[in-house]
C-alpha cells in the first residue's frame, strides 16, 4: 500500500496558476461524473479567495492515477501566508514548482522554493502559462536553474525534470513545441520521479497535526500525515507537544481522508497518507497525535515570527451598535482566540482588563483578511494604526523588519518610484533591463515605510506597475521615518452631511464623505494638503430666503469619494487615530473624540 500513495505540494508566486492546474487535474484523472457542475477554482472554497482570486489557506485534495493515489496540496502564494506553507511542506513527498512563463521568477518563488529545498523535497518545475502570446520559456527556464544555484540545492535537486504546461488549457508537454493534449504526461512523471517516503507500519500509531479546522458537527478537525503505524477508529490517543509533555487525550472518533475535494470517512488510516481525524479538543498545529504508549514528539518546523501588529477594541463612536451585531468585547475577544489557534501565523495578546486585544500577524493583506472576515460576521471595532515589532539582538542594538521589494514597471516611472522609495529608506539592490522598454527595480526597506504603498505605486506609474513584496530579515533599525504630511479635516459635530457644505469645502482637500453620510464629532472626513488638523463643518446647509436669485442656482458637482481598502485606511493613520469597522462601514476618526480632551492630552505628552 505504501507505494501506491505519492504527497506533493504545488508552490508558486501568487496568481501563477496552482489553482486552476488543480481544477484540471483533477477533470481529467476522473474526479468528477460526467454531468457533475464543476466551479472554476474549486479550491479556493472560502468567499474571500473567490473574490480576490487567491489562496489563504493551504488544502488537501486527492485523485487516482494508475492505481495510485496522489494527495495535492494547494498552497497559498502571498508571502503573508506563508506559515501555511512552511507547515504543509512537511506533509509532501515532492514538490510541482509553477513558474509563469511570461513573468517568470518572482519573489514568492524564491521563498516558497528555499523552504521546500530545505525540507529537502524533489521538486518538479512547470514553465506554467505557455499559451500566453509574451511567453519565453526558455530564458525563464536559465532564471529558475540560477535561483536553484543561489539557494544551495543539492545536486539530485538540481537534476529536476522540466515540463511545459498550461493550466487552463489543461495540457502538459516535454517540449516547448511538444504535443498540447493533456495532462498525462505531469501525472505520469509525477509517479516517476517523486518516490513515496518509507514507514513503519508495525510501530504504534504517531502523526504531527499540520493543519486545523474547526467543524460544526465534528469540532475540533486535525489534518496530518500519518509518520508510522495505522490509525483506527475508536482507539485511544494523546497529543502532546514539542516538548513531549502531553496536552490531550481522547478517543479517535472519525478518520477521514480526501477523495477529489470530498471527506471521506474510513476505519484505518495507513502509513503515508493524509487523513483527517476528530475527537480531541485542545491538540493544535505542531502537536504530535499518537497511541497512548508513544512519547517521542515529531519534530515540527519552526514557523517564522510575526512582523506586524494591530490593536483592536470596542466599537466607541457615537454610532455604535445601528449597523452590526457582535459589540461586546467578550465577543471579540473569543473571535480573536479562536482566529489564533486555526491560524499560527496570528498571535493574539491582551491586556489586564481584557477590553484590548493585540493581534500579530506577517503582513498587512493577513490582518486586514481578519479583519474583513470578522466584518462580514457582523462585528463592529475600533482598530489602531499598524505597528512594526522590532527586536533587539545579542548587543542590545534595535532591529527591525526589512522587506524585499520586486517592481516591473515602464521605464519612464522608475525614477520618480526611486525617489518614492528614497524617501522610505529603501535601497536600490538590483535594477535590470526586462525588454520592450520595461525595467525590474529590487529594493530592500523597512517595512514601517511600506504600509499602503502598494496605491501610491499604482498612482505613480498610472496602474501599469507590479509590485511584489516579501519578508527579506530583521535588519539595522534605519531611524526615524517622516508620518503623513496632510493634515486631517475633522467634524466639530454630529449628524449628517450636506452636499452644500461639501462642495464649499472640496477645495480645502480631499474629502471622504459624501451628501448624507453620517458624522460625528472627532471624526475624519478628508485630509488636508497641508500638515495640521482643522476642525471643519459638514453640516451646514444653504440659507434659504424668500428672495428669488436671477437665473438659477449652480448644480452641485461633488468630487466622487475614493474609495479605499481597509489596509489603505489603516496605512494613512497617525498615532492618535484610529480606524472604525462595521459591517457597512469604515470610518476614519481621532482615537480621542473630543476636541478640548485632545488638546488638554497633547499639552500633557509634551510636558512628559
Amino acid at each position: 500500500m505504501d507505494n501506491n500513495i505519492r504527497n506533493i505540494t504545488i508552490i508558486a508566486h501568487v496568481d501563477h496558476g496552482k489553482t486552476t492546474l488543480i481544477d484540471s487535474l483533477m477533470k481529467q484523472s476522473g474526479s468528477f461524473r460526467d454531468n457533475e457542475v464543476v466551479d472554476e477554482r474549486l479550491m479556493d472554497s472560502g468567499e474571500l479567495e473567490k473574490e480576490r482570486g487567491i489562496t489563504i489557506l493551504a488544502k488537501p485534495t486527492s485523485i487516482n492515477w494508475k492505481d495510485t493515489r496522489i494527495n495535492i496540496i494547494d498552497t497559498p502564494g502571498h508571502r503573508d501566508f506563508a506559515a501555511e506553507v512552511e507547515r504543509v511542506l512537511s506533509l509532501a513527498d515532492g514538490a510541482l514548482l509553477l513558474v509563469d512563463s511570461s513573468e517568470g521568477v518572482m519573489p514568492q518563488t524564491k521563498f516558497v522554493l528555499s523552504k521546500a529545498l530545505k525540507q529537502g523535497l524533489k521538486p518538479i518545475v512547470v514553465i506554467n502559462k505557455l499559451d500566453k502570446t509574451d511567453q519565453r520559456a526558455d530564458e525563464v527556464l536559465n532564471e529558475t536553474f540560477d535561483l536553484f544555484v543561489s539557494l544551495d540545492a543539492n545536486e539530485e535537486q538540481l537534476d529536476f525534470p522540466v515540463l511545459y504546461a498550461s493550466g487552463r488549457s489543461g495540457w502538459a508537454s516535454k517540449d516547448v513545441d511538444g504535443p498540447r493534449e493533456n495532462l498525462n504526461p505531469l501525472l505520469d512523471l509525477v509517479l516517476d520521479h517523486i518516490k513515496p517516503s518509507e514507514f513503519d507500519k508495525s510501530k504504534p500509531f504517531a502523526m504531527l497535526s499540520t493543519l486545523l479546522y474547526a467543524d460544526n458537527f465534528l469540532g475540533r478537525s486535525l489534518v496530518g500525515r500519518i509518520s508510522q503505524g495505522t490509525a483506527k477508529a475508536n482507539q485511544q490517543i494523546k497529543a502532546i507537544n514539542l516538548k513531549g509533555e502531553k496536552v490531550d487525550e481522547g478517543r479517535l472518533t472519525k478518520i477521514f481522508r480526501y477523495e477529489g475535494t470530498k471527506k471521506v470517512p474510513i476505519e484505518v488510516g495507513v502509513a503515508g497518507d493524509i487523513v483527517v481525524i476528530a475527537g480531541l479538543e485542545k491538540a493544535n498545529v505542531a502537536d504530535t497525535i499518537c497511541d497512548l504508549e508513544v512519547n517521542e514528539p515529531i519534530a515540527a518546523t519552526p514557523i517564522d515570527p510575526p512582523t506586524m501588529s494591530i490593536k483592536i477594541t470596542v466599537n466607541s463612536s457615537p454610532l455604535a451598535g445601528t449597523e452590526g451585531k457582535k459589540l461586546t468585547s467578550t465577543q471579540i475577544r473569543d473571535r480573536l482566540i479562536l482566529e489564533a489557534q486555526n491560524n499560527v501565523g496570528i498571535s493574539f495578546s491582551e491586556n489586564s482588563n481584557k477590553d484590548a486585544f493585540e493581534i500579530s500577524g506577517r503582513g498587512e493583506l493577513m490582518l486586514e483578511i481578519l479583519l474583513t472576515q470578522m466584518r462580514r460576521e457582523g462585528f463592529e471595532m475600533t482598530v489602531s494604526p499598524p505597528k512594526v515589532l522590532f527586536k533587539t539582538d545579542e548587543n542590545s542594538k534595535k532591529l527591525e523588519p526589512i522587506e524585499e521589494i520586486t517592481m516591473d514597471l515602464d521605464e519612464e516611472y522608475s525614477s520618480r518610484i526611486i525617489d518614492s522609495m528614497n524617501r522610505r529608506k529603501g535601497k536600490l539592490v538590483e535594477l535590470k533591463d526586462t525588454g520592450k522598454n520595461k525595467k525590474r527595480l529590487i529594493f530592500q526597506a523597512p517595512t514601517r515605510g511600506l504600509m499602503g504603498y502598494t496605491s501610491r505605486f499604482l498612482t505613480l506609474t498610472k496602474g501599469t506597475g507590479v509590485i511584489n513584496r516579501i519578508f527579506h530579515s530583521y535588519g539595522d533599525f534605519e531611524g526615524e521615518m517622516e508620518g503623513r504630511r496632510n493634515g486631517a479635516l475633522i467634524s466639530m459635530d454630529q449628524g449628517k452631511a450636506v452636499a452644500f457644505s461639501i462642495f464649499n469645502l472640496q477645495a480645502r482637500g480631499e474629502m471622504f464623505v459624501t451628501h448624507n453620510d453620517p458624522v460625528y464629532t472627532g471624526m475624519i472626513v478628508g485630509l488636508a494638503p497641508k500638515p495640521g488638523d482643522m476642525i471643519i463643518n459638514v453640516m451646514k446647509g444653504k440659507k434659504l430666503t424668500n428672495m428669488r436669485t436671477q437665473g438659477t442656482d449652480e448644480n452641485i458637482v461633488l468630487t466622487p469619494v475614493r474609495q479605499m481598502s481597509i489596509a489603505e485606511q489603516l496605512s494613512i493613520l497617525n498615532t492618535d487615530e484610529a480606524l472604525e469597522i462595521t459591517p457597512k462601514s469604515c470610518r476614519l476618526r481621532k482615537a480621542i473624540l473630543d476636541p478640548n480632551e485632545r488638546k488638554r492630552n497633547e499639552k500633557q505628552n509634551t510636558a512628559t
